[in-house]
């Protein structure tokens, strides 16, 4: 048996790994025909067929799934050692595509992208503002930032940041005009700002006190599908407002909003940086998460 080109290798796990020659065409940056020629001049030295192919899918055969498990962690290992070589040359440079809501996004324009800028100048972060929670291999990006209790379990994640609490806020006035709630039960009593999903649902605020859980179906005079427009909408004292911490930052810092049901306070969650661990980690990316990791002194794996 003739022993594959190392080309031939990386060809067949992105096909695998897409389930499609063009998405993985587009990835290495060549043609998808190209890609189905290095397929089949794979599969014809090692002489089994490696992939199964019909006009809408590709899938690995029994052979191929037992070669992609052992080639993922050897290439995976082969590109770092090749990574790390670009930190002592000084010219570490590229492009990281980051999806990630709005509150995650401002997050990384105040703390991570001066660091980037001051360490990697070379590098730029194209950050894609998305409240859904979207599948990051098929979209082109090369890591999310999402509740790191939403992340998929087959994920690497690094934490950014502090953890962040969900916080019920209202302005002064407000308060002032209906009072403030001593319990989850009274927000049905008061105006409340509805917090549309990015799939279309009413999120139901979540609260607990002394190891006691509950949800709340909230009503009030407007729905809003963005934290920084919420937290707006509370300000004017449209009604009480169910946030992330940072959302809220401001806002409680100066006065314009106060905290109200704070015993009833759910345990704080970290928001984190994922990605596929079975890719290659461009060295663009290796430094935006070292960037990450040096802001927020340790990481963490799901």
């Amino acid at each position: 048996m003739h022993r594959p080109s190392f080309n031939d290798l990386t060809a067949f796990v992105a096909v695998a790994d897409h389930r499609s020659f063009r998405r993985a065409a587009e990835e290495i940056g060549t043609a998808p025909s190209t890609l189905s020629h290095a397929i089949r001049t794979l599969e014809d030295r090692m002489g089994v067929r490696l992939l199964n192919r019909t006009t809408r899918s590709v899938s690995p055969t029994e052979a191929g799934f037992q070669l992609l498990t052992r080639l993922r962690p050897a290439l995976a290992t082969l590109d770092e050692a090749l990574d790390s070589v670009a930190a002592f040359r000084g010219d570490v440079s590229g492009t990281v595509r980051i999806n990630a809501p709005r509150v995650a996004a401002a997050m990384l324009v105040d703390d991570v992208l001066p660091l980037m800028a001051e360490r990697f100048p070379d590098v730029t972060v194209d950050i894609v503002v998305e409240g859904k929670l979207v599948d990051i291999v098929s979209g082109g990006f090369d890591a999310g930032v999402r509740l790191a209790g939403s992340i998929q379990m087959d994920m690497v994640c690094v934490q950014l940041g502090s953890l962040v609490e969900f916080v019920c806020v209202a302005s002064p006035a407000y308060i002032s005009r209906h009072g403030e709630p001593g319990s989850p039960e009274d927000l049905k009593r008061h105006r409340c700002i509805g917090h549309r999903m990015p799939g279309g649902k009413l999120y139901r605020w979540e609260f607990t006190r002394a190891g006691q859980e509950l949800t709340v179906d909230t009503v009030g005079p407007v729905i809003l599908d963005d934290e920084d427009l919420m937290v707006d909408a509370a300000v004017k004292g449209l009604g009480i407002a169910y946030v992330t911490s940072p959302a809220a930052t401001a806002a409680l810092a100066d006065g314009r909003l106060r905290r109200v049901l704070r015993p009833w306070t759910p345990a704080p969650e970290a928001i984190a940086i994922y990605y596929p661990g079975h890719r290659r980690v461009p060295p663009a990316l290796r430094a935006f998460l070292d960037t990450v990791k040096t802001l927020t002194h340790g990481s963490m794996q799901p």
